[in-house]
């Protein structure tokens, strides 16, 4: 079992970088203090985006447990390396603060059950129980989740569908309205996970953007946003496509749906740069399919920039994979000191990401409790280690160098390959 905590060490940074011991921390409480983003190194295939699979895997049960009977098969995995796990239940627990209250929620599941489920939470001072599940009995503490209490006699006699061996209790309460339910199920659902460039969410929230005559704000905003990451694009928009765009080998079954409005591609923009004679005069403007004209890099930061403008100013969790690839390391800086900013950071969103770009290994943009390293022993099993738990490293220390001499691990160890090579 591994950890990823954003709970703030009691450290103190180097002089000159004090401010990172206040901008870069959310104040929950007296005693409490979170970070606002976390940096995961690790060297290739040492198990960082597991990590953000199983952060995807809990929030798609939670979304879809309910309504699709197969997600756990879609979903879970058990660490197959050791007899110990291989048939052992995969443990999914999260702790969190959403108004006002701290929450601890969690599940084991297989691929095709449920195996335990629990909720409990602070609501003034002393953790207590809102629900405890074994298989299908579940114990209701009705004190703090009267919401459950009826459900839970309804899903002894079996005489729903909602609550099934491989559903999960607390979607099923949310799904007939109970309000502290949908309340935490709502939080989990909204934590965003980017691990490709185009997710077909992301493109919806764009053509949303695009179409709404009300979210021109929005729209200037992402103009804003490639303007500051130089892209060059001077304006986007809903690429129309017609009939004529279907392909000759579609099936006319498709090509009938699409007459009457059935089917629709899936929504795709234009870019928009000016034309200019030999002597820089402007003279028009050009019009291309934004997937096919730009560049990998500027369809990134495209896809990636309302998705941060949601999570900034909705105060979500935003987990990114690969969060360096094809972005210039200035470009990724920027990114994460907007985290770490209480000036465009005002809901305290957070950040978590996983990179190689060891340039953001530096005092003045992180803490040492926002570095986190993943190394895989020889036993193919993947180890959490935060910075500030190896002894020893001072707040003044290059933290860049020293990763990369191998001081903290979570580096590949290469073989001589001059010697693969030679005749």
């Amino acid at each position: 079992m591994q950890t990823l905590s954003l709970v703030a060490a009691p450290i103190t940074s180097k002089r000159g970088y004090k401010y990172v011991d206040t901008e870069n921390l959310i104040s929950v409480s007296d005693k409490l203090k979170l970070l606002k983003s976390k940096a995961i190194y690790g060297a290739n295939a040492s198990g960082k985006s597991n990590l953000v699979k199983a952060i995807f895997a809990m929030v798609m049960i939670v979304k879809r447990s309910v309504a699709d009977e197969d997600i756990l098969k879609k979903l879970v995995e058990p660490f197959q390396l050791s007899i110990e796990t291989e048939n052992e239940p995969t443990f999914f627990q999260l702790v969190f603060s959403h108004k006002g209250t701290q929450y601890r929620y969690g599940f084991e599941v297989s691929n095709h059950s449920v195996v335990s489920e629990w909720l409990f939470g602070i609501p003034k001072r002393v953790e207590v129980p809102f629900f405890l599940r074994e298989g299908m009995d579940v114990d209701v503490n009705e004190r703090v989740f009267k919401e459950a209490k009826k459900f839970e006699k309804l899903s002894i006699k079996g005489d729903n569908e909602i609550f099934r061996p491989n559903s999960l209790f607390l979607t099923s309460v949310a799904a007939l309205g109970g309000k502290i339910s949908e309340d935490i199920a709502g939080f989990i659902k909204g934590i965003g996970i980017l691990s490709g460039l185009f997710a077909p969410e992301i493109k919806d929230l764009i053509k949303e953007i695009v179409s709404d005559s009300q979210n021109e704000k929005d729209k200037k905003r992402i103009l804003d946003f490639l303007s500051s990451a130089d892209t060059g694009i001077e304006d986007f928009g809903l690429l129309e496509k017609n009939e004529d765009d279907l392909s000759n080998d579609l099936p006319e079954e498709l090509r009938s749906l699409f007459k009457t409005g059935k089917f629709s591609f899936p929504a795709s923009f234009y870019s928009k740069r000016s034309k200019y004679d030999n002597e820089d005069n402007e003279i028009g403007e050009v019009r291309e399919d934004f997937d096919d004209w730009e560049s990998e890099g500027t369809k990134k930061i495209f896809y990636l920039s309302p998705l941060l403008m949601n999570t900034l100013d909705e105060g979500k969790v935003l987990f990114i994979d690969e969060f360096d690839a094809r972005l210039h390391p200035r470009l990724t800086r920027k990114i994460v000191a907007l985290f770490n900013s209480s000036s465009s950071n005002k809901n305290n969103a957070q950040l978590i990401f996983v990179t190689h770009d060891t340039g953001l290994l530096k005092a003045d943009l992180l803490r040492r409790d926002q570095i986190c390293f993943v190394d895989k022993n020889r036993f193919g099993a993947s180890k959490l280690t935060t910075l500030v738990e190896f002894k020893g490293v001072r707040n003044d220390a290059s933290f860049e160098k020293e990763y990369l001499e191998g001081q903290y691990g979570a580096v590949p160890f290469l073989g001589d390959f001059e010697s693969i090579f030679q005749n």
